[in-house]
């Protein structure tokens, strides 16, 4: 499927080459020069409407249009095959980046001077999402899969943040004992099957996991067995409703006290704090394994910015983004998103995100694994099924089977 999406871009942005036709066709009508810069964030409309006005206030010759729309990767893949490409593109290191990176429809930043300062982790996943040897895009933002956890119940019991699985474990155990919830889920909605999924396989798959699977050296049956496996230990410390609940009814229950832990991305706590702003949180990296400290943080990529090789401005382009990556500005972002800085001299302060600090300024980061995954293979409707059967042979097979699929397609 990814050749055929590839070679379909690639056939429309040659067109779109020897046409000279772009977005931006109709700019000079004015005597400011308008980029567009199209994101998918909708959460950070508002925070960047607020740096372009700072931007445009120091460069009065540039004008910076932002586009938002819903479902904008659908919208983006769409404007490209029309040739109305925007100047600087926004999007997460997904499929979808992966597809247009293949297809060539960025430029090519490897050892680019914007990519000085950037996480190593952050610039090496721009490269193994797709699959290449180039750099296509800025890591700008990332986030984090981690676990949430109520201090005021884990001071109520007595305990202390786990280090190894086992001990994860244990404390769930000494939660549920007390007669408390250890882990609220919300099976209701398939993706949030993802973020505790993501933990465990990325640091159980081994490095170079989907590099064997797409040479057909190793299948998802041997990568992800003991994934799966503590996946559905996990669950065995849920609660009788998990499957009718959705994700913010999860983010709502953990506000008020209903669970001790709450297994999800950093992305929830803005809405935690919505429901309870007195609520007392903090958050660690999921334990996965036996060896204090042998688990690493999964965190990617949230927000990437590309530079398409058809922008009819691409000075005022990079000038635009050498602004997002100013110190300043990369607070102001991370700070109003819950967000960490790919930026190495940037640090996130928030306190609630203090237990995922080490993580990342070691560098002791891993990328999400389903950011490999073809939606094609519906690996979150496949961990849906997974929690309810209790079935991890028939699970890995199935995605044995899906993965192969798409291969065979491509």
């Amino acid at each position: 499927m990814r050749k055929t999406v590839t070679l379909l871009l690639t056939s429309f942005l040659t067109l779109a080459s020897l046409s000279g036709c772009g977005n931006n066709a109709a700019n000079e009508s004015s005597d400011k020069i308008k980029i567009e810069f199209f994101h998918y964030k909708t959460e950070a409309k508002g925070t960047f409407d607020q740096l372009i006005e700072k931007f445009e206030e120091e460069n009065p010759g540039i004008d910076v249009v932002q586009s938002n729309p819903p479902d904008s990767e659908t919208v983006l893949k769409m404007r490209v095959v029309k040739r109305e490409i925007p100047d600087v593109i926004g999007i997460g290191a997904n499929f979808t980046f992966a597809d247009l990176a293949n297809a060539k429809i960025f430029k090519d930043l490897t050892g680019n001077e914007l990519l000085k300062d950037i996480q190593p982790d952050y610039v090496q996943m721009m490269k193994e999402v797709p699959a290449v040897e180039e750099v296509y895009a800025v890591p700008y933002a990332a986030n984090a899969s981690a676990v949430i956890y109520n201090k005021d119940i884990f001071k109520e019991l007595g305990l202390e943040v786990p280090t190894t699985w086992d001990e994860f474990i244990k404390t769930a155990e000494t939660i549920k004992a007390a007669g408390k919830i250890p882990f609220y889920f919300t099976f209701k909605d398939a993706w949030t099957t993802l973020p505790s999924y993501n933990a465990l396989a990325a640091n159980t798959q081994g490095e170079t996991f989907y590099q064997d699977l797409r040479k057909g050296e190793t299948t998802f049956a041997k990568g992800h067995k003991e994934a799966a496996e503590k996946l559905l230990k996990l669950v065995e410390y849920g609660h009788k409703a998990q499957y009718g609940r959705a994700y913010s009814d999860g983010n709502i229950a953990f506000a008020k006290g209903e669970s001790a832990m709450y297994l999800q991305g950093i992305w929830a706590i803005p809405e935690i704090k919505k429901a309870n702003p007195d609520i007392n949180l903090g958050v660690f990296p999921y334990p996965v394994t036996n060896k204090p400290g042998g688990s690493k943080l999964v965190s990617g990529v949230d927000l990437l910015l590309a530079f398409p090789t058809t922008s009819e401005h691409p000075e005022e382009a990079k000038k635009f983004v050498e602004f997002l990556l100013d110190d300043e500005n990369i607070k102001t972002y991370i700070n109003q998103q819950n967000a960490f800085s790919a930026k190495k001299s940037v640090v996130q302060e928030d306190p609630v995100l203090e237990g995922l600090k080490a993580s990342i300024e070691k560098g002791e980061l891993l990328d999400f694994p389903d950011h490999y995954v073809p939606i094609a293979v519906g690996l979150e409707k496949q961990l849906q099924v997974l929690t309810q059967k209790k079935d991890v042979d028939q699970f890995l097979k199935t995605l044995d089977k899906e993965w192969s699929k798409v291969q065979d397609r491509q």
